[in-house]
């Protein structure tokens, strides 16, 4: 490709000195057309290389899966686990000359059992999840509705308009907006505050 580009770029210089040497316009438009060509090819030679270094690199990227080897240090700690368990049997069982009266020998205290662990109650989920529904709105307070410019917000990228004290919107970011302008731009009231029949009833 490179060498493609030289050539052009020679042929260009040639037809310029020869347009300078015989004062010929075209000439000298072919040794431009040439220098375009030239540099169009190497545009496209520095696309072509860079795609293949990106499509090089995912793969470059992904490491070797790790040896599985977790039985070997499983079954060396089974090993160790074993060992106290012997020698606690080896220390209650005396030795064969100082067996004496099985009455004068005491029972082992039984281990206290561990208390059960008490369940956490479950968290009940607030109550800011999920979009709330929809208020029903009559005919006749969307007409009042239109004319008031009474201030609500919006939560952004959510459907729904809210009065300020909506338990929904929590520690939300919202948005003052009047209710007029809110349905004009195709915001519904929420089922949760009710901010159509508060409004309604306010200036009633």
């Amino acid at each position: 490709m490179l060498y493609i580009v030289l050539v052009l770029v020679l042929a260009a210089l040639g037809l310029l000195v020869t347009a300078l040497i015989t004062a010929s316009s075209l000439w000298a438009w072919v040794s431009i057309g040439l220098s375009v060509l030239a540099g169009l090819i190497l545009v496209a030679d520095w696309l072509r290389r860079r795609r293949r270094s990106a499509a090089a690199a995912p793969v470059a990227a992904e490491p070797e899966p790790e040896p599985a080897s977790g039985g070997e240090p499983e079954a060396a700690s089974a090993e160790p686990a074993e060992k106290p368990a012997e020698e606690e049997q080896t220390v209650l069982i005396p030795a064969a000359g100082d067996l004496g009266d099985p009455a004068d020998t005491p029972e082992p205290e039984p281990e206290p059992e561990p208390a059960p662990a008490e369940e956490e109650p479950a968290e009940a989920e607030p109550v800011t999840r999920g979009e709330p529904g929809e208020e029903e709105t009559s005919a006749a307070d969307i007409a009042v509705l239109a004319d008031l410019e009474d201030e609500v917000v919006v939560v952004d990228e959510h459907p729904r308009y809210h009065l300020r004290t909506c338990v929904w919107l929590g520690s939300r970011d919202t948005i003052p907006i009047g209710v007029g302008e809110a349905r004009q731009l195709g915001f519904t009231p929420c089922d949760r505050c009710s901010p159509d029949a508060t409004l309604v009833a306010a200036h009633r």
